[in-house]
């Protein structure tokens, strides 16, 4: 008779959560004494570290899930459960799991998770019952050339967003106002074309918020990003400051997104804009994952509750009743940026340098913290190679670091914080490092304030 199924499976992960997939497969064999099993393109030498068995399969592959199943289905046997955690597999590593006899949340509905036309598509066919729940539907085209481009810009003057269909980490993201270059949008968006672009009206709403969470576990997340041209993310904050009537509002869009795109027990991150008086939404998009920037680190900062091991129990059908307690402090992820343009590597900074923990203390002498206040929690370099990266940032890859930080004070909110934080970093930044490593057309200090200020 053959031994009772244990094996954990995790499909796909984005490099950056490494960390995250070793936490998992270490739960998952203390708790259940699992082996673990990854399907990743391209595994590293890492990936054979932390997991018990890696298999080399690519999650876009169009056969990814015949090719799976051919693989395992003769083993089905010894997987009692498995997670999706990347967007790439989020459709076809549901089908994968469903195949295999595991539970997993909807297959058929997963790809509105991954690709903004398909859920853009499922939202049209709702619109009057998201209407009446005062979630606002944008008008949106794909477009497949510049007369495509061209046609929406003539029906929407007043301006517009174009991105790549299926592409994350705000890369691509072009916002088009009245009167912009169009040539020049249609330009940073044609390397993605032939995987599909989508054109968008602008969403109306200033203040935006993510709805994150694991099956009926539920939290919302201040977003900060930049103005202008690229709207790309530059902090998130836990708990997000909202009163009662715009929590519900956040919660119902939230909801409602979840149920678009299939999911009930696995976790989410829907991505909302909330209109200045509270009472309407929009979803800027949904993802059947859990949220980027460390923001399940901060929930474990503000809740206490380890949503990973929680993820590993849920597809092991032990979810229990778990429910957040009142938040203990406040949290923030904060991405770091440089003065100037320039080409930078971690190796231009001294050695023994601290330059996120000086930019903290400044800020917490800035806004007259007492110690223990403002604590520095995590930091990492974005990348370990010198590259370019621009002051101004187009896309999330566009920093050269990113920290997180605990305020355990409510005198000062933590978005004043964050941003004291961004505008002292520049400065710790360049004092870390040797004048070989200045940049050669560096902004002024001054000049990168007014930057920073803009994003509030």
């Amino acid at each position: 008779m053959p031994e009772p199924a244990t094996r954990f499976l995790i499909i796909d992960y984005n490099l950056s959560r490494v960390g995250d997939v070793q936490r998992m497969a270490e739960y998952a064999r203390s708790a259940y004494g699992a082996a673990v099993t990854l399907i990743r393109p391209n595994p590293t030498a890492t990936d054979h570290r932390i997991c018990d068995e890696v298999i080399d399969l690519d999650p876009l592959r169009t056969d990814f899930v015949e090719a799976g199943e051919k693989l395992l289905a003769d083993r089905s046997h010894e997987f009692a459960a498995g997670v999706v955690f990347s967007d790439n597999a989020v459709a076809g590593g549901a089908e994968l799991l469903k195949r295999l006899g595991l539970a997993v949340d909807s297959p058929a509905l997963a790809d509105g998770a991954f690709c903004k036309h398909a859920y853009r598509s499922a939202e049209a066919r709702s619109r009057d019952l998201l209407t009446a729940q005062r979630v606002l539907v944008p008008d949106f085209a794909r477009i497949r050339s510049r007369a495509g481009l061209d046609d929406f810009a003539a029906r929407h003057p007043e301006g517009f967003v174009v991105k790549p269909t299926k592409e994350g980490n705000n890369r691509g993201v072009v916002l088009v106002g009245p009167g912009d270059d169009v040539d020049a949008a249609f330009a940073e968006v044609l390397p993605y074309l032939e995987d599909g672009v989508i054109c968008e009206t602008v969403i109306p709403y200033r203040r935006e918020y993510s709805y994150d969470g694991l099956g009926g576990l539920s939290f919302l997340t201040e977003k900060v990003s930049a103005t202008g041209r690229y709207p790309v993310e530059v902090a998130q904050i836990l708990p997000a400051r909202v009163d009662r009537a715009e929590r519900g509002t956040l919660q119902r869009a939230g909801r409602l997104a979840n149920l678009l795109v299939g999911q009930c027990d696995g976790p989410f991150h829907n991505e909302i804009k909330l209109s200045d008086d509270g009472q309407y939404a929009a979803v800027v998009e949904p993802n059947r994952r859990p949220a980027g920037m460390r923001i399940w680190s901060l929930a474990e900062w503000v809740y206490g509750v380890d949503l990973y091991r929680l993820w590993v129990d849920a597809a092991y059908g032990r979810s229990g009743d778990v429910e957040l307690p009142a938040p203990g402090c406040s949290a923030a992820a904060v991405m770091l940026g440089v003065a100037g343009d320039r080409t930078f590597g971690p190796d231009d900074v001294a050695p023994g340098a601290t330059p996120f923990e000086d930019a903290v203390d400044r800020a917490a002498a800035h806004h007259g913290l007492a110690p223990g206040e403002l604590s520095a929690m995590d930091f990492a370099w974005l990348s370990p190679g010198r590259r370019p990266i621009h002051a101004v940032p187009r896309d999330n890859a566009d920093f050269a670091a990113m920290g997180c930080v605990v305020l355990r004070t409510d005198r000062v909110p933590a978005r004043e914080v964050v941003d004291t934080l961004r505008a002292a970093w520049p400065t710790a930044l360049e004092r870390s490092c040797g004048p070989a490593a200045a940049p050669a057309h560096a902004t002024s200090h001054q000049d990168r304030r007014t930057e920073l200020e803009v994003t509030r």
